[in-house]
């Protein structure tokens, strides 16, 4: 077979590459989200992107969308039903439950990584996707959904985004006032089933409360009409609820109260909440969250209070773009490029360039590699976004000296002494700054 007929191998349709010009935006938002997690106390997991497929049949419903249509689900080698994860709190709770880390204790994880659904690729979504979540276990009281949300709120502001989102809060009950809910919704949906849609009316025996998700602008009149949760909850709820808001309040941080802001599982309880946004065009979701008591039981442990949420950090980089809030300074690139003039200078440029990297650790130097013409070169030193190039060649080797050439500003290339230039870089970085 001749080359031209071997077939290219390309990336699997809604899997994505993630290129060194992209790279150092996702760096930026990581390292942010690491920062915070140690400041609020919360400890790192990492878990399998494999789980037996059980484990999310049981998590997330048979009857759910992804488990029905979205999971990438094969049997290996033994017959054993296994399933890339679509989301990351059952593979958190699973991991949690068999180390014994929810035994008489409290736990505050946190976790990033990529999770798979198989769904029409779109701009933000996609097949191999990537969420940061946090899931803190073993706290029943509201302050620990006042910290959570908290957390959420100044990652924002940190980033800049606080005036883009919108923070939505409902509360879903208890499972018995839920269940008495649910009956007089599915009464109220049946006298109006002219007006469901197809998608509505097989959710009504299956998962009735998800209706109310519906974003068909021919249901928005009948479901704002609708019978509220907030209306049906239980006294201890309520008062859970009102104990939260007034801690939100408390700290400054809006919210609106959202009845229609549900979640469709059993194992959901009391606080629901969204951070919304409409900088992306139409209203879209960029952290989810809410308590699951149910959810470790339901998994075969003992009841155990959890709270926590999920990003999806495809649509905070494309959000945090479009608003163009990522720093210059965190796009890559390096902060000096070192030019040996000719390859004569290339072994003493190699030596400047490791006692630098040892004298100024924050400092990013890229050695120029590869031979060329001097001219070749200093193109190369400007494509590196460098804002100074540290030219080296016979006169500087035989004074012990180094050119600063300055790419960025119309400033005068000056010499200075080896044993000064590590100081001397410390001092123009900081007064680009």
């Amino acid at each position: 077979m001749s080359k031209s007929a071997v077939k290219k191998i390309q990336a699997i349709r809604g899997m994505n590459d993630l290129l060194p010009s992209d790279s150092p935006r996702w760096q930026f938002f990581e390292a942010k989200v690491r920062q915070l997690m140690l400041r609020y106390g919360f400890n790192e997991i990492r878990t399998p992107i494999v789980e037996q497929t059980a484990l999310f049949a049981r998590s997330i419903g048979e009857v759910t969308d992804i488990v029905e249509k979205e999971m990438y689900t094969f049997d290996d080698r033994n017959s054993e039903s296994l399933t890339l994860r679509p989301e990351g709190t059952a593979s958190c709770v699973r991991a949690a439950m068999e180390h014994g880390l929810l035994y008489n204790q409290t736990q505050r994880l946190w976790y990033q990584g990529p999770m798979f659904r198989y769904e029409r690729p779109q701009k933000g979504r996609y097949r191999q996707f990537h969420q940061i979540g946090i899931e803190a276990f073993g706290f029943d009281g509201p302050d620990i959904d006042a910290e959570v949300i908290l957390l959420s709120a100044r990652l924002w502001q940190e980033l800049g985004l606080m005036e883009h989102v919108t923070l939505e809060l409902n509360s879903l009950g208890s499972s018995e006032a839920r269940a008495a809910y649910r009956d007089t919704l599915v009464a109220y949906f049946e006298q109006h089933l002219d007006v469901l849609d197809e998608d509505s009316k097989r959710r009504l025996t299956s998962n009735p409360l998800r209706i109310l998700d519906s974003k068909n602008p021919a249901m928005a009149e009948m479901l704002d009409a609708a019978p509220q949760l907030m209306d049906h909850l239980d006294t201890e709820s309520r008062e859970h609820f009102e104990q939260l808001t007034a801690m939100l309040e408390a700290a400054g941080i809006a919210y609106v109260i959202n009845p229609r802001l549900v979640r469709g599982l059993d194992y959901y309880c009391r606080t629901v909440f969204e951070w919304t946004t409409t900088a992306l065009g139409s209203q879209g979701t960029v952290c989810a969250g809410g308590r699951y008591d149910g959810l470790v039981e339901q998994l075969g442990g003992k009841p155990t209070p959890a709270v926590g949420f999920a990003m999806g950090i495809e649509r905070l980089i494309l959000l945090l773009e479009t608003l163009e809030l990522i720093p210059e300074d965190a796009l890559g690139g390096c902060d000096v490029y070192l030019l040996p003039m000719d390859d004569s200078a290339t072994t003493a440029a190699i030596s400047l360039a490791e006692r630098l990297r040892s004298e100024l650790p924050e400092l990013r130097v890229q050695l120029h590699c590869g031979g060329g013409s001097f001219k070749s070169r200093i193109k190369k030193a400007d494509k590196s976004h460098a804002s100074m190039a540290i030219l080296l060649g016979e006169d500087e080797i035989t004074q012990q000296s180094a050119t600063v050439k300055f790419l960025r500003d119309d400033r005068e290339q000056q010499s200075v002494p080896q044993t000064a230039l590590g100081r001397t870089l410390r001092e123009l970085l900081t007064a680009n700054a």
